[in-house]
């Protein structure tokens, strides 16, 4: 039985990502050569899985970017791409292959840091507050302390995703800074609708997951998983998801970077106010197979906010640095953010 079909929410990006055994590490070395710069109007974009970036398929649905171009006069051409993973997301922004990045905080602040003085990159603007859940089939774990050597947790990237960052963030508030990594040897990097067929199928070292929205919300249906850690829990509301880019991108494409940036605002606002069409937009764009009625129980919550401007970022900055798994210590979020007024004052 193919893994669409045992399961069926899965999206079809996801179903084909399987079935072609594609790695991370394949996928960043395909995006290893230098790309040739783009011009202005034209903009490259990539995101990955899961609602978190809905503002994206809202953008992508209504041609957003386009239609705010041809107001200030410009025709914008948009390629959109799917991949898996800060790291792999990092190779291709600083190789050249895209313009806009579309991963976690925690991905983000790990390529600010690397290309500081340098690219330059920084964040554009937040995708909204979500929280993630690290959830387990395995009985015996109920907190992070319950792990052992026979676990493995999936996340995106190993060490680089946002939700690695935030298991370290929890280890460090257990077992104090020093032993902040002391779960990284048990993560492995899977893109999520595999590691959430993984977790459901059981029978793997795979017992844990660290999830985000619809996987997570779909892989709780099975009575055999629990959460283990909620993001909100361990930071309170915040950002998990970001957009960023090249300060050479942003400086030699003032009209495309605007537009963009525009075109999240409206995106925003629409997903924010009618979070019914949202879901209609998801389901369209990414040919997800998971009901209306079951999409909008999980986004219609006062827990999702559909927003452009960043929210409690900050304090997993400081942590980072504070650890030394980056160097540059930002004094506030607007150091790893470019400034625009119309991404409001964020933290």
């Amino acid at each position: 039985m193919s893994l669409g079909k045992r399961f069926p929410f899965i999206p079809r990006f996801g179903r084909l990502a399987s079935g072609i055994g594609l790695s991370l590490s394949l996928l960043a070395g395909s995006l290893a050569a230098p790309q040739v710069a783009q011009a202005e109007g034209q903009i490259r974009i990539a995101e990955q899985f899961g609602i978190v970036y809905l503002l994206l398929n809202v953008v992508r649905d209504q041609q957003l970017i386009e239609k705010h171009g041809k107001a200030d006069g410009l025709d914008i051409k948009v390629d959109w791409q799917q991949l898996s993973g800060g790291a792999a997301i990092n190779d291709a922004l600083l190789s050249g292959a895209i313009d806009i990045a579309g991963a976690g905080i925690g991905p983000l602040l790990t390529v600010w840091d690397r290309t500081h003085g340098k690219q330059n990159v920084k964040g554009v603007a937040s995708l909204g507050n979500f929280p993630y859940y690290l959830l387990s089939n395995n009985p015996k774990v109920r907190t992070i302390a319950d792990f052992t050597e026979k676990d493995r947790i999936a996340v995106p990237a190993v060490g680089v995703s946002v939700q690695s960052r935030f298991l370290q963030y929890a280890a460090a508030k257990q077992w104090g800074d020093k032993e902040f990594d002391r779960l990284d040897k048990y993560t492995v990097a899977l893109p999520h609708p595999d590691a959430t067929a993984s977790l459901l199928s059981g029978g793997t070292e795979l017992t844990g997951h660290f999830s985000n929205p619809p996987f997570q919300n779909q892989a709780l249906e099975n009575p055999n998983v629990h959460v283990v850690l909620d993001t909100y829990e361990l930071l309170g509301p915040n950002s998990p998801t970001v957009l960023y880019a090249t300060e050479k991108f942003r400086n030699d494409n003032p009209k495309t970077y605007k537009a963009f940036v525009a075109a999240l605002a409206e995106a925003a606002q629409f997903a924010q106010n009618d979070k019914g069409a949202a879901a209609d937009t998801y389901i369209r764009v990414t040919g997800a197979k998971i009901s209306r009625e079951e999409l909008l129980k999980i986004i219609d919550n006062e827990q999702f906010q559909f927003s452009v401007t960043p929210t409690n970022t900050y304090p997993l900055a400081e942590f980072l640095q504070r650890v030394g798994a980056i160097k540059n210590k930002p004094a506030s979020w607007q150091d790893y953010f470019f400034e625009d007024p119309a991404i409001g004052q964020g933290s």
